[in-house]
């Protein structure tokens, strides 16, 4: 009886391990599948190409190979953006290109760091409210035909935000900002339905100036597309 029960636990341990095992290579199977470089292909591959080929930094065919020119492409990507210009597309620049492969909760996290980065880059200093609404603008792109589909796609498209340009998107966020960032994105919108903000102290392109004004908040007015 003592050796049978013996074999019993020794068995419930040997499961217990496997299954451990089995665990652990199936978070690193699904790591692995989160990172995208020279030599895989795909339809995650074709997105990282049509991105990168509507802002600009790909040149060459979408035909989802990830070959030496979508590698280039995302070093480019990568450099302009303050990300390690590895060329490899992992977690961080997937989530930079607007190509979710997380759960939703992560994914929610992510939209909610990247949104409090560009608040704090572009309104530290403004009311609360004008927080919000730079935040709500980021938005009301997304639902827009004429801009990206995703935060991250409005965020980065190239020559939208001065504050990628000049280095302030990569300071530290405020704590207002992240607030800002979950107000903006569970539905408060003072801006009004705003596609463009500008600072008419700062600003230097005279169109801008052409766009009806919905609201001012603080420093800010906030315009429709037209």
């Amino acid at each position: 009886m003592q050796n049978k029960r013996k074999l019993v636990l020794s068995l419930a341990i040997i499961f217990a391990i496997n299954i451990t095992i089995i665990s652990l290579i199936q978070s690193f199977q699904e790591a692995d599948a989160a990172v995208y470089r020279r030599g895989s292909a795909g339809s995650v591959v074709t997105q990282i190409q049509t991105k990168l080929k509507s802002w600009g930094y790909y040149f060459g065919s979408i035909d989802g190979i990830f070959g030496s020119r979508t590698e280039a492409a995302v070093k480019y990507f990568q450099r302009k953006n303050g990300l390690t210009p590895d060329g490899i597309a992992g977690r961080a620049t997937l989530a930079a290109i607007g190509i979710n492969t997380s759960s939703g909760a992560t994914s929610r996290t992510n939209d909610i760091n990247l949104l409090a980065r560009l608040i704090s880059a572009e309104a530290r200093g403004e009311p609360y409210t004008g927080q919000v609404a730079v935040g709500a603008v980021v938005l009301n792109r997304t639902e827009h035909p004429s801009f990206p589909h995703s935060i991250s796609g409005v965020i980065y498209q190239k020559g939208a935000f001065t504050c990628l340009q000049d280095g302030q998107f990569y300071e530290p966020v405020s704590d207002s900002a992240y607030k800002a960032a979950r107000d903006a994105l569970n539905g408060w919108d003072p801006s009004g339905g705003a596609i463009y903000y500008f600072n008419p102290a700062t600003a230097t392109n005279a169109w801008i100036w052409s766009r009806p004004l919905i609201v001012v908040i603080g420093k800010h007015r906030f315009c429709a597309y037209k």
